[in-house]
């Protein structure tokens, strides 16, 4: 209660208008994602098994270091090809 006795203005339920986001493109333009892949997953797994070839089995190591490789390989040849889809604008 104010000192007056009265109970004051009642408050104001409107919000203000939220500021425009940084960063997010205007309506109508296509935001690219790429596609789900099992290759994070997999070359960490190829890395995890190479250094726990080292520890146990030099096969382990030759395992792990030749299937990393095809990951790299896979995921860098997916991500141009994901890249050349593009539009020129981007």
């Amino acid at each position: 209660m104010t000192p007056s006795g009265d109970k004051g203005a009642p408050l104001s339920t409107a919000m203000p208008p939220d500021p425009p986001l940084a960063g997010v493109p205007p309506t109508g333009e296509e935001i690219h994602l790429p596609g789900p892949t099992l290759l994070p997953v997999v070359t960490a797994f190829a890395i995890t098994l190479a250094l726990v070839g080292v520890v146990i089995n030099i096969v382990l190591v030759i395992a792990g270091l030749i299937l990393l490789l095809i990951c790299v390989v896979r995921w860098v040849r997916d991500t141009r090809r994901d890249i050349d889809e593009l539009p020129l604008e981007h």
